[in-house]
């Protein structure tokens, strides 16, 4: 039987037929990968804005809104257009003013001496100590305790009669003080109290960019006959100038928002109103007297907006400080 060999080319590929597929497929992964390498990055960071919008940005502007309308707790579905009268109804008030210098007392009394403990914590964990992770946790562990743990523990310490800071006292011949009453004595257990929250969470802040301070400078400064104290003041603190602007912003703004502990203080009625005469009510305490107890939505809504107005002119102030201290480093 005669066989035929199959010429060069019988087997070729009619057009249109499965060639074409691979440049096809080819050509769709290639669009699918533009597709991807434009829309992925959106897809990633879509969770956060969709969850800053519902509690963060949502929140803001109906606050906003309600500023500008007259709202009561007992009648939420109810509300009447009034501009800025709100505003102006918590500017002309005294006690909105007092709950300021309030506000503003403790957070210098607090902060100032919060930083300057946590810089000095912080340059004695940065030599080698042993059991360095137990000391940086020991001095974390207020952090990581409530604000109600702390403030009903402290109000027993300060408490008038049998607290553990007039026991301390009456061993000197000091009188029993009456911390929760005074003018003075109130704001100062409050800003110990934050003290002690807060120290170790800024003294972990510092530890870390001191250990990304790089040491060929301290060796620099040791050969010039730098001693520790001037290497500190020369060579640490330049270098933690960032840093400390970020703690001195973040501490302003944990002042501007103090509740708990003023609350729990005294506890009770003294302790909502922030005092017997308001003499440690903060913004925070003004705030939950108009919204919670009077039930007037409209000013708590405008003192809100008041407390952010503050918060910024802070942030603004800081770095314009932050603007001028980088230029006069140079």
């Amino acid at each position: 039987m005669a066989t035929t060999t199959p010429t060069r080319g019988a087997h070729k590929t009619p057009p249109g037929g499965s060639g074409a597929a691979p440049k096809e497929r080819s050509a769709w992964r290639a669009r699918l990968w533009r597709f991807d390498d434009k829309v992925s990055p959106y897809a990633y960071i879509a969770p956060f804005f969709l969850v800053f919008g519902a509690f963060g940005l949502y929140p803001l502007l109906y606050t906003g809104w309600i500023a500008l309308h007259r709202v009561e707790m007992a009648g939420l579905d109810q509300s009447e257009w009034v501009g800025w009268d709100n505003f102006a109804k918590i500017l002309q008030d005294s006690e909105f003013w007092l709950s300021v210098s309030n506000t503003f007392v403790i957070g210098v009394i607090s902060t100032v001496p919060q930083l300057l403990m946590a810089l000095g914590l912080a340059h004695l964990l940065n030599y080698k100590l042993r059991a360095s992770t137990f000391w940086r946790t020991v001095i974390l562990t207020p952090y990581a305790t409530s604000v109600a743990t702390a403030a009903l523990v402290f109000a027993l310490v300060f408490r008038a009669d049998g607290g553990l800071v007039n026991w301390v006292l009456g061993f000197f011949g000091v009188d029993a003080v009456d911390w929760g009453n005074g003018h003075w004595t109130s704001k100062i257990a409050i800003a110990i109290i934050v003290i002690w929250r807060w120290t170790g969470y800024n003294a972990l802040i510092y530890l870390a960019a001191m250990q990304a301070v790089p040491t060929d400078l301290y060796e620099a400064a040791s050969i010039d006959g730098a001693n520790r104290w001037q290497q500190f003041l020369k060579v640490t603190i330049p270098s933690l100038r960032p840093t400390i602007l970020f703690t001195i912003v973040i501490s302003t703004i944990g002042s501007l928002q103090l509740f708990g502990e003023p609350l729990l203080l005294q506890g009770g009625t003294l302790g909502s109103v922030g005092g017997s005469e308001h003499q440690y009510e903060t913004l925070s305490i003004y705030l939950y007297n108009y919204g919670w107890k009077l039930g007037h939505l409209g000013p708590a809504a405008a003192v809100a907006w008041a407390m952010l107005v503050l918060l910024l002119l802070i942030a603004l102030i800081n770095w314009i400080v932050g603007r001028f201290m980088r230029k006069s480093a140079v």
